[in-house]
């Protein structure tokens, strides 16, 4: 099976889904056990859509690469004008 023949028979078992759900709430009422089960199916619907757009558009701008930091520590004289956070400058007292 192709990827797109697995979305479609995901999408073929949500639509299933919202229809028991419906027929749920016709038989229990709109209870807040009901609306849940409603509210998931609703985002399950929303991931496969944001999964469907994904695939079909895979030039999309991902997020960029992860960079690495190294271990090592950085230069000190990185800091030597800086201040300290919530204290002010090195050569002030702090409020």
């Amino acid at each position: 099976m192709s990827v797109h023949d697995d979305l479609s028979s995901v999408q073929r078992s949500l639509d299933e889904l919202s229809r028991m759900v419906t027929r749920l709430e016709q038989r229990l009422g709109g209870g807040l056990e009901v609306r849940r089960v409603r509210t998931d199916a609703d985002h399950l619907r929303e991931s496969l859509a944001l999964l469907r757009a994904a695939v079909a558009a895979p030039d999309a701008p991902r997020r960029p690469d992860l960079v690495p930091i190294p271990d090592t520590p950085y230069d000190g004289s990185l800091w030597t004008d800086s201040d300290d956070e919530g204290l002010g400058a090195r050569d002030r007292r702090a409020p």
